[in-house]
């Protein structure tokens, strides 16, 4: 019997990817762990407390002299490219459980008018450009757009206000425009605007043009329904329907128990760091083998309000969680994975995504000791990694023949 325990740390970025700077040029300077490192020492007046994380190798993939630089315990250590475009969490787990995402691309609406207006019309909708604008109305009631509040390029969304269409006439269109969509999602937004939404139309970072969708009023509105449409993935081959149909039990705790697909796993969303941990915690104290995926989303909510001193606490946070989990993942098979799904450095001046490196670093209680593990090309790693601790085959995977070696390895 055996655990595998992933614990994903939203938004932990260890430095800037080579291609970070190509939207934003200041990215290339992006670090998040050591820029939060470096801030909160300032802020606190002392070193984060980050022993857990620097027994699991922290300091061996990044060489900021607050993190301890060696470790005794039974690990591997290493970092991760992101292995999908942009920097994003929903496309970042879809990797890591072993999603293929090689035909889903970085796209402004602008550059796919004509076929979304065309499948519109296909479908029986009135689609036409908004005051010229690269963004299209859509039976005069629902916007479709460029997501202004990720990354350009990396979200489209169908939005309308409850006053002039209900949400499954918006979620109907925006399930069609899904349909021909190269991005990682297409959002479904209804709620209740402040007034007319072409009022709150404005450009986005990187050509985009969308809706200020904070400003209409829906956030604070009340009656907000969302729906997030994925691009089309084969749930089958993702390391969570892997397990379940193994026999493995799975929990999906936190953001991951949202953006996941599994039927047999157990659901346990949360947002809030300490019952993240908690729920992680519970899951692996239950008997037999078992699979735990938890995403900490404070961190990543941490980034986007720009607020290091919060990141750094809720680092701490998790590092006492973490030293919990060592305790208990002690027998021989049993796999602790810590990682993130991309970066979101507070210090970087924006409120976005950072394109960065995640660590990987994995507790493997049987080993005789720490071992530094090659850069990975992508996240899919950690999924292949996982499905080959658990005695599973990372070729049943989408993306587990090209990382088989690789995850054996580290298995």
């Amino acid at each position: 019997m055996s655990k595998t325990v992933i614990v994903v740390v939203d938004g932990f970025g260890v430095g800037a990817m080579p291609d970070a700077g190509a939207l934003r040029p200041g990215d290339l300077a992006a670090d998040t762990c050591g820029h939060v490192l470096d801030r909160c020492r300032e802020a606190f007046g002392r070193a984060l407390r980050l022993p857990a994380l620097g027994a699991l190798g922290l300091g061996l993939v990044h060489p900021h002299p607050d993190l301890a630089r060696r470790t005794r315990l039974p690990v591997a250590a290493g970092r991760a490219a992101l292995g999908y475009p942009g920097a994003d969490t929903f496309a970042g787990h879809q990797t890591m459980m072993g999603a293929d995402f090689s035909r889903v691309t970085v796209a402004r609406l602008a550059e796919h008018l004509d076929e979304v207006t065309h499948a519109l019309a296909d479908a029986g909708h009135k689609a036409e450009l908004l005051d010229g604008k690269p963004l299209l109305l859509v039976d005069g009631t629902v916007l479709v757009h460029d997501n202004l509040e990720a990354d350009p390029g990396i979200n489209w969304n169908a939005s309308g206000r409850l006053d002039d269409i209900d949400f499954p006439g918006i979620l109907s269109i925006a399930r069609t425009v899904r349909a021909i969509a190269p991005v990682a999602r297409v959002i479904a937004v209804g709620g209740r605007a402040d007034g007319p939404l072409d009022t709150f139309v404005r450009a986005g970072d990187g050509g985009t043009v969308g809706l200020d969708t904070p400003a209409t009023g829906f956030y604070r509105n009340g009656g907000l329904q969302v729906q997030h449409l994925g691009a089309e993935l084969d749930h089958t081959r993702q390391l969570p329907d892997l397990a379940a149909r193994a026999g493995i039990p799975v929990t999906l705790v936190g953001k991951a128990a949202d953006i996941l697909a599994c039927e047999a796993a157990v659901r346990r969303p949360a947002v809030d760091t300490a019952e993240v941990l908690a729920q992680a915690l519970e899951a692996a104290r239950a008997d037999g083998d078992a699979l735990i995926v938890a995403n900490v989303q404070e961190s990543d909510l941490a980034g986007h309000q720009q607020d290091v001193e919060r990141y750094g606490r809720i680092l701490e946070q998790v590092d006492a969680g973490l030293a919990a989990l060592l305790a208990l993942l002690s027998e021989p098979g049993d796999r602790l994975i810590v990682t993130g799904d991309h970066g979101n450095d507070p210090t970087i001046g924006h409120a976005f995504h950072t394109r960065e490196y995640v660590p990987v670093l994995i507790h493997r209680p049987e080993a005789p000791g720490p071992e530094l593990l090659p850069d990975a090309p992508s996240l899919a790693d950690v999924g292949a990694t996982a499905a080959a601790a658990l005695g599973l085959d990372p070729a049943g995977l989408a993306n587990g023949a090209e990382i088989r070696e690789a995850a054996t390895r580290a298995a």
